[in-house]
């Protein structure tokens, strides 16, 4: 017993020092461990399976909207990397560059991609000549890398996994329409998926992507009431293809410049998963992007039939679910506790007396509640719990969210909800990044987003007491 407690007790509550939670809970559900290099993390199979669900339905959901897969390479040479002026200033801080080949200095630099512009336009410039060309929708599946001065497994890494969509199109209209179709892409995928909610909004000029015309966004809101960026949709305009020369002819024989947009996901949404619906037992996944979402615990496996009834229901569950025997010799108050850390939906505990009975015991980990089910409606029940579960990780992450999103008037407010019950902040704006820039060095708070669905609070700026321009999302974030 001894043993089965401290499995739990090793995590830090979430109550007494979330970022300590936050990495025990990372580390006891076996998600990553760390790597040599700092700031690098190995991705464990429990936590890479995580996000092969993800990478899977997100996939799908590109696919279904006309996008094609494709793969560029990982090093971007300087000359090409320095053609659009405001993109380059913008991750200049952040890249790697390769220097030598073996043991020969390189005549120019290579970057190390922090993201992929530049390659995606370059190979534009060179097969889009006519409208017949056009749209153009690529996806791409690959790792990034950004040296980070301050890191965290999957919130920030040096090296991290993503997706990052590059799509070229004959007008402004057409291009617009595919940033914000993309962005509510994210948006569905989120709460349908990973049961977060999430705001939808336009960044400020200040947090725009380098080189955009426009940013959009979906912010989501984690346990200790901190913001966090879950997805971006980026509308370029003709900017890059100025640039880069990505020109076609049009239906009248006159050159045109494409208009083009970029949008990525990451793997610091796993990250959100472990911040918005975990517990101070552990991790808690939404059955959709449960590696396991069925465990089977056999009750005192060593008796005869117990495991041989196991295994059938195992056989039976494998046609509806992600399903796990666990047939270890570990006891089973161990085996509780770390598929309680795993966050796995539903356990199912089966030993003699159910046998006896014709039942089950099946335990749902959103909530603990534990419910006897008839064998011959297994099927069923379990399917009913984890539309339940999933439905009901979303009700409370919406509860949590809107319980943490405050009003503030003055600055004074403002800076008081920031430091008692941190959350979500809206505030009037005046548009002056001034006014921006004051906000977050008196109080370490960033505009997350220029919602769509707009409110006026006051008339007037939060800052410096002029008309106001919008209502704006604040909020200290990862």
């Amino acid at each position: 017993m001894a043993q089965e407690k401290k499995f739990v007790e090793s995590i830090t509550d979430m109550e007494v020092d979330f970022p300590q939670w936050y990495t025990d809970v990372v580390k006891k559900a076996d998600l990553t461990d760390y790597s040599s290099l700092k700031g690098c993390m190995i991705i464990r199979p429990y936590g890479y399976a995580i996000w092969e669900l993800i990478q899977k339905n997100l996939d799908e959901r590109f696919k279904a909207t006309g996008h094609e897969n494709v793969y560029m390479p990982m090093f971007i040479p300087e000359g090409l990397l320095q053609k659009e002026k405001d993109h380059v200033e913008g991750f200049a801080p952040e890249v790697a560059w390769v220097t030598h080949g073996g043991e020969k200095k390189l005549e120019e630099r290579i970057c190390v991609r922090p993201t992929s512009e530049t390659l995606f336009c370059e190979h534009y410039a060179n097969i889009i000549q006519s409208y017949r060309d056009l749209p153009k929708l690529y996806n791409q599946w690959c790792s990034v890398v950004r040296w980070e001065k301050t890191t965290r497994p999957f919130l920030r890494t040096m090296e991290f996994l993503w997706q990052e969509g590059h799509t070229a199109h004959a007008t402004a209209e057409e291009a617009q329409e595919e940033t914000i179709r993309m962005l509510n892409v994210y948006a569905d995928f989120c709460r349908e998926v990973l049961a977060i909610p999430v705001i939808k909004g336009e960044k400020t000029a200040k947090e725009r992507f380098a080189g955009a015309k426009a940013t959009y966004t979906i912010e989501s809101l984690m346990h200790d009431g901190k913001s966090l960026q879950s997805g971006t949709s980026h509308n370029f305009g003709d900017g890059f293809a100025r640039a880069f020369g990505i020109q076609y002819t049009d239906k009248d024989n006159q050159l045109q410049y494409v208009h083009q947009t970029s949008w990525g996901f990451t793997t610091r949404m796993i990250g959100a998963i472990i911040m918005v619906h975990g517990d101070n037992s552990g991790l808690v996944l939404p059955p959709a992007v449960a590696p396991t979402q069925v465990v089977i615990i056999p009750i005192a496996q060593h008796k005869e039939g117990v495991l041989e009834k196991a295994n059938k229901l195992a056989g039976r569950l494998s046609s509806i679910c992600r399903v796990k025997l666990d047939d270890t010799d570990k006891s089973a108050g161990w085996k509780f506790s770390e598929y309680e850390m795993k966050g796995v939906p539903l356990r199912l505990e089966i030993g003699p007396k159910d046998m006896e009975k014709n039942q089950a015991v099946l335990a749902r980990r959103d909530t603990g509640e534990k419910i006897i089910v008839s064998l011959n409606e297994l099927e069923t029940k379990v399917e009913q719990l984890l539309r339940e579960i999933q439905a009901n990780l979303l009700k409370k992450a919406e509860e949590r969210r809107d319980s943490k999103t405050y009003t503030a008037k003055d600055m004074d407010e403002f800076e008081r909800i920031l430091n008692e019950t941190p959350g979500f902040i809206k505030a009037m704006w005046c548009g002056d990044q001034a006014c921006e820039d004051a906000i977050k060095e008196r109080t370490a708070a960033t505009s997350r987003c220029i919602p769509f669905e707009q409110e006026e609070i006051s008339d007037t700026c939060i800052c410096c007491g002029k008309k106001a321009k919008h209502m704006v999302y604040w909020g200290r974030a990862y």
